[in-house]
């Protein structure tokens, strides 16, 4: 649909420098860059407000020169960043311009289609209540949707866009490129559209366009521009780069300077045991990683709990009967990280370790009344008891996602270990145990201080880990089994 071949052009001197890029009809090319880039420069170029001064432009298989006004009005529709005021006009009569294309003659006639269009126009950017008000009593992101619904009034096969979600709040930001998306999959148009928030071009866009300095500095798949170095050197900032939890897209964080507060620092007297509850509360969030029944996942939490809870405790809604628990206690909900346990919490083994990777501490409830053997669970038809091996391992250190994920799988190989050398069998097979049910993991990282990239067994701080799950584990299961009146088998 649109082909733009080595383009350079601007104004007084080019601003582009050899652009090139082509668009097949039923996408959306966002174009990205910081501020005085080209973005603005390269839509009046491929418009024809401005003169390439080199390179060419062409559109639905003719070049862009050789189009006359009024057709080149009818394969390109144009949504400027700045728009002329209409004073006087009603959004209808603004929208209806969109139509000027399709009129022919002297005293042009409106059609049943150019009234479809205008109609359809308005219902899809969500206008048409505004119909007959006067556009200057609109708000700025109201008069911006109907500036977007004069463009698809015009039914061309090609939209040019400037920062179409301008003054738009979050709410029409959404449902203005959700329309656009579909519009442009049902209709198979293709659209070009300028964007200053990058991660709302990578959920919205088929293919993105990086500039630097009106070079094009990358241009692909979002998943091949939203790279955290391309990012970091075109706009000169520091960022993190990681996947949408629902859309196969790359979105970007920025980072902040880091602040001069003064770093947690996790100890083993923080960690207290009240009201059958262990408990460790931070006043810096930590880094966090879990399998816990209240805000599993990543993220950063202030509060760790382990709440013991009866053998039969059941309920239909775990998670909220946590969040009033959590806030009958005076936490708040969003920034702690909770567990269940069927284990008495007095009985929980908290140990402390340093090292070349910082400090760790480890904290490990350990009930084995219902060990099972993973390699046959699947013959098991009954539900499952509450989970009792829960574990915590708090790191004064910065971690690396990488290393977050590596010391889980570490943590879970050093429990299975702490149960077979422990000779803890499932008692329905007569194997060894590899854990429980719903066994939980924990791990925290203050962020601050030496930093792991990994967290494998061969690591440092996988090699800590291993050994301190271990010895913590074996150590809980006998102060368990010694509670219960148990051996080891």
């Amino acid at each position: 649909m649109l082909h733009v071949e080595n383009v350079s052009g601007g104004y007084t001197f080019p601003i582009l420098k050899d652009v090139s890029f082509h668009l097949a009809p039923g996408q959306i090319l966002g174009v990205l860059g910081p501020n005085g880039s080209g973005k603005s420069t390269l839509l009046k170029l491929v418009s024809g407000i401005l003169k390439p001064e080199a390179g060419t432009v062409t559109i639905a298989g003719k070049e862009l020169a050789s189009y006359r006004a009024k057709q080149l009005a009818k394969v390109m529709a144009v949504l400027p960043q700045l728009h002329p005021q209409a004073f006087g006009m009603t959004v209808k009569e603004v929208v209806a311009l969109g139509r000027y294309p399709h009129q022919s003659g002297l005293f042009s006639s409106w059609s049943n289609e150019d009234e479809a269009a205008v109609v359809e126009a308005m219902r899809t950017t969500q206008v048409t209540r505004y119909a007959e008000q006067e556009i200057t009593s609109l708000s700025g992101g109201e008069q911006q949707r109907v500036f977007v619904a004069q463009a698809l009034a015009q039914k061309a096969p090609l939209l040019l866009l400037d920062e179409p979600t301008n003054h738009l709040d979050i709410a029409h930001q959404k449902q203005l490129l959700d329309t656009l998306r579909g519009y442009v999959q049902a209709e198979g148009i293709a659209v070009v559209s300028v964007f200053h928030d990058i991660n709302l071009a990578s959920l919205y866009c088929d293919q993105l366009l990086l500039l630097q300095d009106g070079k094009v500095y990358a241009c692909g798949e979002p998943h091949e521009v939203i790279e955290k170095a391309k990012l970091e050197h075109v706009y000169e900032t520091l960022l993190e780069v990681a996947p949408h939890p629902v859309e196969p897209k790359p979105q970007m964080t920025l980072l902040p300077k880091e602040s001069a507060d003064t770093a947690t620092t996790i100890r083993k007297e923080d960690i207290q045991i009240e009201d059958n509850t262990v408990v460790y509360h931070s006043e810096r969030p930590l880094r966090v990683v879990s399998s816990a029944v209240l805000n599993p996942g990543f993220g950063w939490y202030r509060t760790l709990i382990n709440r013991q809870v009866d053998p039969t405790y059941g309920h239909s809604d775990v998670t909220s009967e946590m969040k009033d628990f959590v806030r009958s206690r005076g936490w708040v909900s969003t920034e702690t990280v909770a567990q269940m346990t069927a284990v008495d919490v007095h009985q929980a083994v908290i140990e402390e370790y340093s090292g070349d990777y910082g400090s760790l501490l480890i904290m490990v409830t350990a009930g084995i009344g219902n060990a099972m053997d993973v390699s046959r669970a699947h013959e098991v038809r009954s539900l499952p008891s509450i989970g009792t091996i829960n574990t915590w391992i708090l790191i004064n250190g910065h971690v690396s996602d990488e290393a977050f994920i590596e010391a889980m799988m570490t943590a879970t190989e050093a429990k299975t270990k702490a149960l077979a050398e422990e000779h803890v069998l499932d008692n329905r097979t007569g194997t060894l145990a590899t854990g429980t049910p719903t066994d939980s993991l924990v791990i925290a990282a203050t962020q601050r201080g030496p930093f792991s990239p990994y967290g494998g067994p061969v690591t440092e701080l996988g090699k800590a880990i291993g050994r301190a799950v271990v010895s913590c584990t074996r150590q809980a299961i006998r102060q368990y089994q010694q509670a219960h009146g148990e051996e080891s088998s």
